[in-house]
């Protein structure tokens, strides 16, 4: 079965004094320690010890940890040239002195480096180095959170405390025993040269085996089933490799809500499922427990939304034998490119551009006259950036994604000029240093966007720790991103067309109607209902709001988004980041300790 440990952590230290000492100030909290060839501390920290995948050849020491196909025999035979494998891992080299480290390219797993105790020391999490070196939140990086509708590159991997860095996901670092600190870039996107019937193969093979990387016949495994098409192939896919599966179904109130009958049909093509369909009205509703203090996450995050109902979930899942969840998140990131790809397209295939920017434009409702401005011009990335900076506002309604490098950033409404500033001038001083992730903006723009499902399937997996039920996400594996990359951008993302790219990869393993399938559906009547049931927290948040104290946040126009959300201009999303904000300064305020840090051992391996 599954390593029972609810915790997962390291920090990784070079072949070098005094990096012993920092060692022996984790040594109270870690559950592992593994040692470089001279006896010095390499790794320290917790993590399932199944999913520890460990080697040696002399003074060589490697290591992946977390769900892999890898074998210690395939590690030492391809050290740390191991693209292509499929899971998601931390890939970590001890050979002559030096270190090599890297997580993985969608930031499912992450880097960050500090100097500690007279010595750089890198970790995965950054509030450990934050700990360990006594770092202090860094208040303009609290303006960037504010941001929508998305972290803007290459910001989405910041980290919030002063002296913290952030590795870049698609780099590695090297700790010299010297003392020089490096990064080398390991991952490039690969070609978008297949049409879609040579690529769909490639999709299908890589999510089987990110699924086999984690399931092994016979073991219990929680899983959702919302009724979509993401959720719905990887409770297929996990049928196939022998999971004897329990998957859940939330049934949300609005009468035309079609989630729960694609769930439905779908657990009626897999025997042996155990399928549990739980009416929103028997779950804690959204904002549930918003004023219940408990250790802050890794950094802000708007899924407090939901934390209450998943957590009940994630009982009623341990309660069927459940040891771990698979989720289908990730699969609306990865498998459709965003509509920056029109942009590279009209260049390459002018006809075949003009059809696909008149689809997308149709769809936004966007003027004629915007949209032809967007498509013709040539911008760098640092110049979009400078003018993203110049151009910094409030939220409008009618804004929409356009062709450029990423959907424009902007502001709430009750941001203060102390917030928009060092937001601007972030943006400003990525322009300066900032290479795109890909060759063209197309490019760029889906690898980003897949950067942030990867991010956030992050944050699900620590929440389910904090529930006992780790949570995987294989869309957001890198050998599952490089597939989908593959592809042709026009075949996968014209959007007459939902998701073709994983309607040709699962044909003949989900059924036709299921993958059929052209709607989506939301839970915006509990969003309401739960705000308002949450009105007497908010309005005692709005009163003495950390944002307004920092001085990032207007009091009266706050106080009026917290308790009148449907009269903001774009609409409800436009506050979960600043909740998620606000709830993670007050969490942090309350438990400044990491919650990952405890002394005590992890529960025995069952």
């Amino acid at each position: 079965m599954p390593s029972a440990c609810g915790r997962r952590w390291f920090v990784v230290l070079p072949d070098r004094e005094p990096a012993p000492a920092v060692a022996a100030s984790l040594a109270s909290y870690a559950c592992h320690t593994l040692t470089h060839a001279s006896g010095r501390p390499w790794l320290v920290g917790c993590w399932p010890a199944d999913q520890e995948v460990t080697t040696r050849a002399g003074a060589v020491r490697l290591a992946a940890l977390g769900p892999s196909d890898l074998t210690p025999e395939t590690l030492a035979a391809h050290g740390t040239a191991v693209d292509g494998a499929a899971g998601s891992f931390h890939l970590l080299a001890s050979d002559g002195g030096e270190v090599y480290a890297r997580g993985t390219a969608t930031g499912t797993r992450r880097l960050f480096t500090a100097a500690g105790g007279q010595v750089t020391v890198a970790a995965d999490r950054a509030s450990t180095l934050a700990w360990l070196t006594g770092a202090e939140i860094d208040r303009s990086r609290l303006a960037l959170r504010m941001l929508l509708p998305a972290f803007p590159f290459p910001y989405e991997t910041v980290s919030m405390w002063r002296g913290v860095v952030p590795v870049p996901p698609h780099q590695a670092l090297r700790l010299g025993s010297d003392g020089r600190v490096r990064s080398e870039r390991w991952w490039c996107p690969p070609a978008s040269d297949l049409p879609l019937d040579e690529a769909a193969p490639l999709l299908r093979t890589a999510l089987r085996a990110a699924i086999a990387s984690r399931v092994r016949p016979g073991q219990v495994w929680g899983a959702d089933l919302s009724g979509g098409m993401d959720s719905t192939s990887v409770c297929f896919l996990a049928h196939q490799a022998g999971a004897e599966l329990v998957a859940v179904t939330l049934q949300w109130s609005a009468p035309a809500n079609e989630d729960a009958r694609y769930a439905r049909l779908a657990a009626g093509h897999l025997p042996g499922l155990t399928h549990l369909v739980c009416p929103s009205a028997q779950l804690p509703q959204p904002f549930t427990g918003a004023s219940d203090r408990r250790p802050a996450g890794e950094e802000p995050t708007p899924v407090l939304r939901y934390r209450a109902q998943q957590e009940r979930l994630a009982q009623v899942l341990a309660g069927h034998g459940a040891r771990r969840r698979l989720s289908g998140h990730g699969g609306d990131h990865v498998v459709t490119p965003p509509a920056a790809y029109v942009h590279p397209l009209l260049r390459r295939s002018p006809r075949t551009g003009v059809a696909h920017a008149m689809a997308h434009r149709a769809l936004r409702r966007r003027p004629l006259s915007a949209t032809a401005r967007a498509l013709l011009s040539d911008r760098s990335l640092p110049r979009w950036l400078r003018q993203q900076a110049a151009a910094l506002e409030a939220v409008r309604r009618d804004r929409a994604p356009d062709f450029g490098w990423g959907p424009p950033p902007a502001l709430p409404s009750w941001a203060t000029g102390r917030a928009r500033e060092p937001a601007a001038a972030a943006l400003r001083a990525a322009a300066e240093s900032t290479e795109p992730l890909g060759s063209d903006r197309g490019t760029h723009a889906w690898v980003h966007q897949a950067r942030l499902a990867g991010i956030d399937a992050a944050h699900r997996a620590d929440a389910g720790m904090q529930a006992r039920l780790p949570v995987e996400a294989p869309f957001c594996d890198d050998a599952v991103l490089a597939a989908c990359l593959r592809v042709r951008p026009e075949e996968a993302g014209h959007p007459a067309s939902y998701k073709p790219l994983l309607a040709a990869a699962l044909r003949g393993i989900v059924p036709p109607a299921l993958l059929q399938r052209t709607t989506k559906d939301h839970s915006s009547q509990e969003w309401y209902a739960g705000r308002a049931a949450q009105r007497p927290a908010l309005a005692a948040w709005a009163e003495d709001a950390r944002l307004v104290a920092a001085g990032l946040a207007e009091p009266g126009a706050l106080r009026r988004a917290f308790l009148a959300p449907a009269l903001l201009r774009g609409g409800c999303a436009e506050l979960e980041h600043t909740l998620g904000l606000e709830q993670w300064l007050r969490d942090l305020e309350s438990h400044p300790h990491p919650g990952h840090l405890k002394e005590h051992a992890c529960e025995p391996d069952t």
